[in-house]
């Protein structure tokens, strides 16, 4: 071809890549209109990116598609996976009842007991002993005022101790001991074992803060006159008399103190703190053997425990300590 000359190579049905090269550098010296299939070419053509680049972009385009694809899939897959684990960690926040309280008792989780505290705050601390902490808590489903004690797990024995007064609650009634409302047993939101009880709040708090007033957090000290000490001792009485002989297993509280006494509205007694308590096998107060699988020695805080009690477990100590040392 003369590249002076004009080439209309219109309306001619070819297919296939322009070449870019030759007369078809030079766009204004051919026509190529009306050759709907041709691609390539020199860009001011203005004709479709040719087979290579095309299948290039279609390749790109479908990579996108793909690494999408498999993107997507990850996180669902991902998700799936992290509300399956949820759930079971859901499933064992609720409260472990079996084998503790039973199931006539509400469920509780960590959650909501740490929400009811508000985290366990300071705050709502009211009082603490040798296996943990006791709180103040507000149920959400009731608004119901109750008292948290949580268990420290680290102090040994602690774990014994739960176990040993859901024994305890979980088949006794009576209006002058602690009304358990329910257990948990579950981990806490850093996996950790975590255990407590939830009783009725008692608003008029312990015995021992009424006989024996804290002055530097006490503003107005409490008193008793003479009818509300005898009325605290005859509820005291009765809770003993129930759980030694109207229990189908004798139980013995082995640290009954004013620490352990809570009152109520009207300063109604409570007997509370079940945690080293003992079964004594027989019913009707007929005990024959103790079911404790305790270790020998004084149970409870010396200067209330029982004289005979404390005598017979010091008789124990002596008499097993003289049979190990027996050649």
């Amino acid at each position: 071809m003369d590249g002076n000359l004009f080439e209309d190579l219109s309306y001619n049905k070819f297919e296939g890549e322009v070449p870019n090269e030759g007369v078809f550098l030079n766009v204004s010296a051919f026509s190529i209109v009306g050759n709907d299939k041709l691609c390539g070419g020199n860009k001011e053509l203005q004709l479709p990116a040719s087979l290579t680049r095309r299948a290039r972009k279609l390749f790109a385009h479908k990579m996108i598609i793909l690494v999408t694809s498999i993107t997507l899939s990850t996180v669902l897959l991902i998700a799936s996976v992290s509300a399956v684990f949820y759930l079971i960690k859901r499933s064992k926040e609720k409260c472990s009842v079996d084998g503790a309280l039973g199931n006539q008792y509400p469920m509780l989780s960590y959650a909501e007991l740490e929400q009811a505290t508000n985290g366990f705050s300071s705050t709502n601390l009211i009082g603490s002993g040798s296996y943990g902490s006791v709180y103040k808590g507000i149920l959400d489903y009731g608004e119901q005022i109750v008292a948290v004690k949580v268990f420290n797990l680290q102090q040994l024995g602690a774990n014994k101790s739960f176990f040993t007064e859901c024994e305890a609650l979980r088949n006794i009634r009576h209006r002058n001991l602690v009304k358990i409302i329910t257990s948990c047993s579950s981990m806490d939101f850093k996996g950790n074992d975590f255990k407590a009880l939830i009783f009725e709040f008692m608003p008029n708090g312990t015995l021992e803060s009424w006989l024996h007033p804290n002055q530097s957090v006490q503003r107005d000290p409490k008193s008793l006159d003479s009818i509300q000490r005898l009325n605290i001792a005859i509820d005291v009485a009765s809770a003993l008399d129930y759980l030694h002989h109207q229990c189908d297993t004798t139980i013995i509280h082995c640290d009954l103190k004013p620490s352990n006494v809570l009152l109520g509205n009207e300063l109604c007694a409570h007997v509370g703190d079940f945690g080293i308590s003992r079964f004594l096998g027989g019913t009707k107060g007929k005990p024959n053997r103790s079911k404790s699988s305790s270790s020998i020695g004084i149970r409870g805080t010396i200067g209330y425990v029982a004289p005979g009690w404390a005598y017979c477990n010091c008789r124990i100590s002596h008499l097993c300590s003289s049979v190990e040392d027996d050649p």
